[in-house]
């Protein structure tokens, strides 16, 4: 081997978000909700049962109406999700500038295995793979590992992150900038929900959220814990869900007389629909509707330069430790 093919050889970062419909129009928004409600981690239905309801039923009805969502949250830069990644990707990718460092997303562009595939014949001889989910579940971590294995290039994949203290110190200046502004008379973690019935089969998200409000609450001695509640949100279809839920439990709080809340959502590292039209308008309107008064969201990180630091620092990590392994 040559120097300058030694030379050429380089590590590569593939951040990967859940992803977003192409534009903000019924068919992309369609396309997009057909692959993801496809995807056997997400649904476990079996296919023969839930294909005809999802084609039949669901995306038609659907469709539509989360296109009018993602059109109140869509902005010049596109999709608020795309565009944050995009963001993070560029801010890591300065942080390690020796480093190929890219993005892609679970479902619609770009496609994991390609860009994976892309980076190898660029000459990235092992790639940290690192999911922007803190907590792994099923649902978002595991179909990332299956597609990234796919691909059949060199890869090390980081499972998760919420046990990290400099994410949990992270997440803990946020909400401590935000528990500045006013007395709140109560503080609600919000984590996307997931399938009771996943947890009963082993999978460990829910352990690990729990975990991430306790390790953030170290870091706030000044916060009473019996202000915080640990909440659900983004329930879709029939089944028991993840509880108790934040918009009951919003609802729960005014009729408590507790009208001040503030809001912080540890399972998304950037806004999307959940965050912005979810919580920002429904879950605001309805809390404002019961009598609630002030009602505030703590952003997700989205570009804040001391999160892609903490991602560049995790990836050299993840990369130490597969060396060490493989020797």
């Amino acid at each position: 081997m040559g120097a300058k093919e030694v030379f050429l050889m380089k590590t590569g970062l593939l951040l990967v978000n859940l992803g977003s419909p192409a534009t903000p129009r019924t068919p992309d928004v369609k396309r997009y909700l057909r692959e993801f409600l496809s995807d056997p981690n997400v649904i476990e239905l079996p296919q023969w049962f839930w294909q005809p309801l999802l084609r039949g039923i669901i995306l038609p009805l659907r469709s539509w109406r989360s296109a009018t969502f993602y059109q109140h949250i869509w902005t010049k830069s596109g999709s608020p999700l795309v565009a944050y990644t995009q963001i993070m990707t560029d801010q890591v990718q300065q942080a390690l500038p020796d480093w190929d460092v890219r993005y892609a997303m679970t479902y619609g562009e770009p496609h994991i295995g390609p860009t994976l595939q892309a980076m190898a014949q660029a000459g990235c001889e092992q790639t940290v793979v690192l999911p922007l989910f803190p907590q792994y579940t099923q649902s978002t971590t595991a179909p990332i590992i299956h597609q990234a294995q796919a691909a059949g290039v060199p890869i090390t994949i980081v499972h998760h992150f919420y046990d990290q203290p400099a994410y949990q110190k992270l997440l803990a200046q946020h909400l401590h900038s935000a528990l500045q502004q006013r007395d709140y008379d109560a503080v609600l973690f919000s984590y996307h929900s997931i399938p009771t019935a996943m947890v009963r089969h082993g999978d460990p998200y829910q352990a690990e959220c729990e975990a991430t409000t306790a390790g953030v609450l170290k870091y706030l001695p000044e916060l009473p814990v019996a202000k915080v509640t640990t909440t659900y949100q983004s329930k879709f279809g029939p089944m028991p869900w993840l509880k108790p839920y934040l918009k009951n439990t919003l609802l729960q709080l005014v009729e408590l007389g507790k009208r001040n809340v503030l809001i912080t959502t540890p399972s998304f590292v950037a806004d999307c629909l959940e965050t912005l039209e979810e919580d920002n308008v429904q879950n605001y309107q309805a809390f404002k509707a019961s009598g609630g008064d002030a009602y505030q969201l703590v952003p997700p990180m989205n570009g804040d330069p001391a999160f892609s630091q903490f991602l560049a620092d995790l990836a050299v990590h993840q990369l130490k430790g597969s060396v060490a392994h493989a020797h």
